[in-house]
């Protein structure tokens, strides 16, 4: 397996925002031709081109549901390849996330310069807003998650160092992970029910704490990416305090703030918007959770350090196409 480092991604404006957390039903597998099977596959993720050494006799199922701007996907079928080119990167989708468990067969990843070969249990992620390959030789089956990158809460070049990168099945970490997702994925109507939402949270979570664990794990490799881990993982820990800012932050991490603006910077954001960012996701959660459908739009917001109530209003609108009481209203009456 190839494990040449990854380029670092060149700053961008924020991405487009998920489509509303409306839960939807599952559709059911059922069999397709090649060519049901191709155009379901770019309708149920990003725009993908797939090619099969053969299309008589092609058979594949896909199964989905999505809860709380998290994509659930299980994928049957056979011989074929998938491409994400950068001509169809070039049309200007939302950057997303994928995270691929390996359910039967085998299935073989490649982005970034990097190789994985999947098993069953293995883990593996990667991202549409740069060019990968799955090379399906025989038979499978798959479970894939896609949510937006920002979800994670974890550098996008810290992150681009772990595209195709085999989480293998009998890693300690890996081996409590992989029962959750395979079960979800045994489970995919549990989506729309009352517990959807923590389920959808659940996983991202899991998926953000194999992630940050892995690149502490090689931080050596690479001192301020560690650094930025380190500082966002600070983050995320104080965001309700009022105080958050970007000079108590670089305080509390004991870098300069001009050096706080340039780590930042080298992720294509900014320290504010990173902190709005974090709050607007976290501030969604709950809104789409029923554990907190009691609690005031405005004490959402305000246990995320938002305390002005038309100020959140204005920039969850602005993040996720709504206002946070008609999401919160969409999601809890499909409940």
């Amino acid at each position: 397996m190839s494990l040449s480092n990854s380029q670092t991604p060149t700053p961008r404006a924020a991405p487009s925002a998920l489509p509303a957390a409306e839960p939807s039903a599952p559709f059911p597998a059922q069999p397709l031709d090649f060519a049901e099977f191709s155009h379901a596959v770019s309708e149920s993720f990003v725009p993908l081109r797939v090619t099969a050494p053969t299309h008589r006799g092609f058979r594949g199922t896909l199964s989905a549901a999505v809860r709380d701007g998290v994509h659930a996907s299980i994928v049957e079928a056979g011989t074929h390849t998938v491409e994400r080119t950068p001509e169809l990167i070039a049309r200007g989708d939302a950057p997303y996330v994928k995270l691929s468990v390996q359910l039967s067969g085998t299935g073989m990843l490649v982005q970034d310069g990097r190789e994985a070969l999947l098993r069953p249990g293995d883990i593996a992620i990667y991202s549409t807003e740069r060019p990968y390959v799955l090379e399906f030789n025989r038979s499978f089956s798959t479970f894939v998650l896609m949510f937006d990158e920002q979800t994670l809460g974890i550098a996008p070049d810290a992150l681009s160092q772990m595209t195709a990168v085999r989480m293998p099945h009998d890693s300690p970490l890996t081996s409590v992970i992989a029962p959750f997702l395979t079960g979800l994925a045994s489970n995919l109507d549990l989506l729309r029910g009352h517990a959807g939402a923590r389920l959808a949270r659940t996983a991202v979570d899991l998926t953000t704490t194999l992630y940050a664990t892995e690149l502490q794990a090689s931080a050596s490799a690479s001192p301020k990416a560690a650094l930025t881990g380190a500082i966002m993982r600070y983050i995320d820990e104080n965001l309700g305090a009022n105080s958050l800012d970007p000079n108590s932050i670089a305080v509390a991490n004991h870098v300069s703030l001009r050096y706080l603006h340039a780590l930042f910077s080298e992720q294509g954001t900014t320290v504010s918007t990173w902190v709005r960012q974090r709050r607007l996701e976290n501030c969604r959660r709950d809104l789409t959770d029923p554990a907190f459908a009691a609690l005031p739009v405005a004490a959402v917001a305000a246990r995320w350090g938002f305390i002005d109530a038309a100020h959140f209003s204005r920039a969850f609108k602005a993040s996720f196409g709504c206002p946070p009481s008609e999401l919160r209203r969409q999601v809890l009456d499909a409940a």
